[in-house]
């Protein structure tokens, strides 16, 4: 093959210069960051929440309750929602027609609804997964630390605020690091199953179109470039972010 010539910067002029090109690469970016904007902070609150709970039964049912969803396939999840946003008998229009009247939404297909769909679902399904790492950083902080600061006065929240974060650092920087890795992949499953002709303008990302133009129209090598493309740039973010974290927090992979 090295006798062959290359033709990968045809293939590569064509993906950069694809009419919807900046609307996959905007389409990607915003639903990565959103996720990671509410998903992050929503998986570290709910580990500090259950850290606090002395009831070991509770606890133990709470945290069966949010990693449940983690064992359910996207289809699953986004039937669920479907069903329950639904302009035809969907609870949520129901509720909505009776309080406040008005024709129904058709919230997914609904571009201005679309992002805050996909955020709510992903938080639904990850955030109990999530609070693992957390919480078994959390059970590793020295428990004399907190009996000092009982000792001083302090309160729950101030323990949490000046003992548990802290000792958190180095792992939610480590964590958020990695995220940075995923910011150009926004998650294909669960985009396409949501994805309707009416919201396309907000729901095309890399992952749909390196699918649908490989698997589906035959077009291997957009495809692959495309694929190139989304692993470069992922990894030109993971090392900047870990430069970043490295410098101004102490706190990297490497």
């Amino acid at each position: 093959m090295w006798e062959l010539p290359w033709a990968g910067w045809k293939y590569l002029d064509q993906f950069v210069n694809y009419y919807k090109f900046w609307d996959l690469i905007r389409n990607t970016l915003v639903i990565s960051f959103l996720k990671l904007m509410f998903g992050f902070p929503a998986a570290l609150g709910l580990a500090l929440l259950l850290n606090e709970i002395r009831n070991r039964w509770f606890k133990r049912v709470i945290q069966t309750v949010s990693y449940l969803p983690f064992f359910v396939s996207w289809v699953v999840i986004i039937t669920l929602f479907s069903k329950i946003l639904s302009p035809n008998a969907g609870p949520i229009n129901e509720l909505k027609v009776k309080l406040f009247g008005g024709d129904p939404i058709f919230f997914i297909g609904d571009p201005s609804w679309f992002y805050s769909i996909v955020v709510m679902s992903d938080i639904w399904k990850h955030v109990g997964w999530n609070t693992i790492i957390f919480l078994a950083a959390i059970s590793a902080i020295n428990p004399d630390l907190y009996e000092a600061a009982s000792m001083d006065g302090a309160k729950r929240f101030q323990r949490m605020w000046y003992i548990t974060l802290p000792s958190l650092k180095p792992i939610i920087g480590i964590l958020l690091i990695l995220s940075m890795g995923g910011l150009m992949s926004a998650g294909y499953e669960q985009i396409y199953l949501m994805r309707q002709p009416s919201n396309l303008s907000v729901s095309e990302i890399l992952d749909t179109y390196i699918i649908h133009m490989g698997l589906r129209q035959g077009y291997y090598s957009l495809a692959t470039v495309a694929g190139l493309f989304q692993g470069v740039v992922s990894l030109i973010i993971i090392f900047t972010a870990n430069t970043i974290s490295r410098r101004a927090t102490g706190v990297s992979l490497w």
